[in-house]
């Protein structure tokens, strides 16, 4: 094709990808789930490269998907079946700190940056960049803004889009929107870099962004919790909200998620005697390293564990001991694969509504799926709880995936039903456009078609993704 020939030389044949095992690795997710095959994949190593790539590609009518560091749970950086021809846009190789400030409290970061060395860059100016999850020694700037990326840190610092001051994003058409300016208040009219962030890629291709850092945690403490019932860790959250700490995460697991652990973990320690039916990790953290942080823990579990809402607690006694909690909940993901094939969700609702929600899940488990193993396990400060339906032990994925074909529908509307959203920090991408068709209010997807239509009026940016 002229298109690929033309940006082989101008972005360097290193840069154009068409070998089908240079190509491979860019049709498939982080899940294994393959996509179509792209034409190519353009490996652009700046703006103007991207400028030329999108107007090279437009002009003959290419589609293009942008991808990061692919590890979306939603199928938002792989090519959809059936879709028009397209290449991957990759930003690997854009991957460049253009400027920290520490007493701005500002970062600039190009998409190709690894949010883990966002962090590590961020430290290294005595300032912490609080977006934080599992996949963020592999994720990059570009695919966390782009899915609105949420986390364990929600409940103090919000999702990605929050941590966000400026964007510079290149258009369908190859210009250049240029809003990379790292202030606090900006009351010129629309916020656009909000259209961005959280599109998918659907509108222009996130090319750089100013980042919002926060003071260095001086002291942290995290605690291992057992507890008798969602009731109870709710009972508890309360606590630990009015206890004067800053909370700064809150997850919930069901006991099942820790026989799990304890049978597929490799090198994890169970920190407190399984059987207890709910589990807890709770962690606070201060700016200063003489907020008493121990005591107010000791003392707030004390007053749960003597109103029933709390059964047993282990504390972290230092970093490694930390590292160690926090292990169980980052390799949750690896320890479920190894034990069998599930049906996952992604669902938030009010976190008052949390105990709820997992009743609701819990009998409509009952009524359907009775053999399958339920399988609780998320953000409970913010309400995002991850459900999932594990098959019975020795059942094939595909079997259980036929079996179970109507477990995610189900609890999108629970979570909808109580106020809440089908998708919750991962992002639309193909795997719940249905959900989008079903539970979106009609009035915001005609809008958000009609942005569509007017910034990308071809649809040629990121095809069959996000709207039905």
């Amino acid at each position: 094709m002229k298109t690929l020939a033309a940006l082989a030389t101008t972005l360097g044949p290193a840069a154009c990808l068409t070998a089908p095992e240079d190509i491979a690795p860019y049709a498939a997710d982080w899940r294994g789930i393959a996509g179509a095959t792209p034409r190519a994949v353009l490996r652009p190593g700046s703006v103007e490269d991207v400028q030329e790539t999108i107007r090279a590609c437009a002009a003959e009518g290419i589609a293009v998907v942008p991808a990061g560091g692919r590890t979306g749970l939603a199928g938002g950086a792989i090519l959809a079946p059936n879709g028009p021809p397209s290449v991957v846009l990759s930003l690997e190789r854009m991957n460049r700190i253009l400027a920290v400030d520490a007493r701005d409290f500002s970062l600039v970061a190009e998409a190709g940056c690894v949010i883990q060395h966002v962090q590590e860059a961020a430290a290294a100016a005595g300032r912490l960049f609080p977006l934080s999850w599992g996949a963020q020694g592999s994720a990059m700037v570009g695919g966390a803004l782009s899915t609105n990326a949420g986390g364990i840190r929600t409940l103090r610092w919000g999702n990605a889009r929050d941590l966000v001051m400026g964007l510079e994003v290149v258009l369908p058409d190859g210009r250049v929107l240029n809003d990379l300016r790292r202030v606090r208040k900006d009351n010129s009219g629309y916020a656009l870099r909000h259209l961005f962030l959280g599109g998918e890629g659907t509108l222009g291709v996130i090319t750089a962004a100013a980042l919002r850092l926060v003071p260095a945690l001086k002291r942290v403490e995290t605690a291992f919790v057992a507890a008798p019932s969602p009731e109870a860790a709710l009972g508890l959250f309360s606590r630990v909200m009015e206890s004067g700490a800053e909370v700064i995460a809150f997850e919930l697991m069901i006991g099942r998620c820790m026989d799990i652990v304890a049978k597929n973990g490799i090198g994890l320690r169970v920190p407190l005697p399984l059987g207890s039916p709910w589990y807890v990790m709770v962690e606070l953290a201060a700016a200063h390293p003489a907020v008493p942080l121990r005591e107010m823990l000791e003392d707030t579990l004390a007053a749960a564990m003597e109103g029933g809402e709390v059964l047993d607690a282990a504390f972290a006694e230092n970093e490694a001991g930390r590292a160690g909690f926090w292990r169980i909940r980052e390799d949750w993901p690896d320890c479920g694969r190894r034990e069998g094939p599930s049906v996952n969700t992604d669902t938030a609702v009010p976190v008052s509504a949390v105990p709820r929600f997992i009743a609701e899940v819990e009998a409509a488990v009952t009524r359907g799926w009775p053999e399958g193993r339920l399988i609780a396990i998320g953000h409970a400060g913010d309400g995002n709880i991850h459900v999932s339906l594990m098959a019975p032990p020795g059942m094939a994925r595909d079997a259980w995936v036929a079996r179970a074909h109507g477990f995610e529908p189900a609890v999108n509307a629970i979570a909808v039903g109580l106020g809440g959203s089908f998708s919750a920090e991962h992002g639309i991408g193909q795997s719940k456009r249905h959900a989008m068709a079903t539970h979106k209010d009609p009035v915001a997807l005609d809008l958000m078609r009609a942005v569509k239509g007017l910034i990308d009026p071809e649809g040629m940016m990121n095809p069959g993704k996000m709207l039905p």
